[in-house]
């Protein structure tokens, strides 16, 4: 979903100049890295890349560098619902580190896992503070099914900025449930002025009203560290909570 070598990064093309010219002015090379980018759906991008490292590592090798570290970057998932499993990524990664770079080579391998680790670890609750209901249809001026939009102290310039960059996935919960209540098609807003700022459209919600909270899970990665100000509105307050069956 983020693409980082676009922007960073050698191609294979590049490497074996680069390692030469750093022979040349007696620069050292220890390794390489790669990151396959964040929020990767693909565990085959993990096990091509290190492909890829490995004939780095011969290529270095040919020059007189001895190279001792693979880092594999992040791009791990943070949410058990996402497209694929931390397992299967780690299945893919142990088996192709198994062929190009057995534990007898030495090679010490790093991960940087920061969506991983910190994705579940934070839910989000937000307050509904607006709401409007449109029971015609604007085409037929018609009664129809009711649609509700509902405006939410919190946006896409705040926690929710990565719908400016992604598919967002999060679904919203309700902390209030009732069995059986009818689901109407809604949108749910932030509370900027931009038009942008739109979380979801065509969401399954029962009727909400001014004051009820949604509840958001797996926001921990990507979403209060690139929190703004703008329309002048607070970045979202934390709160450090325990159940008191851990506590």
């Amino acid at each position: 979903m983020f693409p980082i070598s676009i922007k960073f990064g050698a191609s294979l093309e590049e490497c074996g100049h680069l390692l030469k010219v750093a022979r040349e002015l007696g620069v050292e090379v220890i390794g390489v890295s790669f990151h396959v980018g964040s929020n990767s759906s693909d565990p085959h991008c993990f096990s091509e890349s290190i492909a890829n490292a490995r004939g780095v590592f011969d290529l270095g090798a040919d020059l007189g560098h001895e190279m001792t570290l693979l880092d594999i970057g992040g791009g791990f998932p943070g949410s058990d619902d996402f497209i694929v499993t931390f397992e299967e990524i780690a299945k893919v990664i142990n088996q192709s580190l198994e062929v190009h770079f057995p534990a007898e080579t030495g090679v010490n391998i790093i991960a940087e896992p920061g969506r991983y680790y910190v994705a579940s670890a934070f839910t989000l609750a937000v307050n509904i503070i607006g709401k409007k209901c449109l029971p015609w249809n604007k085409d037929t001026f018609r009664e129809c099914a009711k649609s509700v939009k509902y405006y939410i102290n919190d946006g896409g310039f705040g926690s929710f900025s990565d719908i400016f960059h992604c598919h967002f996935t999060q679904k919203a919960v309700p902390y209030k449930q009732s069995v059986g209540q009818p689901l109407y098609s809604s949108s749910v807003w932030g509370p900027t002025c931009t038009a942008e700022d739109l979380l979801f459209n065509h969401a399954q919600l029962p009727e909400l009203q001014v004051g009820d909270w949604l509840i958001f899970e797996n926001m921990g990665a990507y979403t209060v560290s690139l929190s703004t100000h703008f329309n002048g509105f607070s970045i979202p307050r934390v709160h450090f909570c325990i159940s008191s069956k851990i506590w």
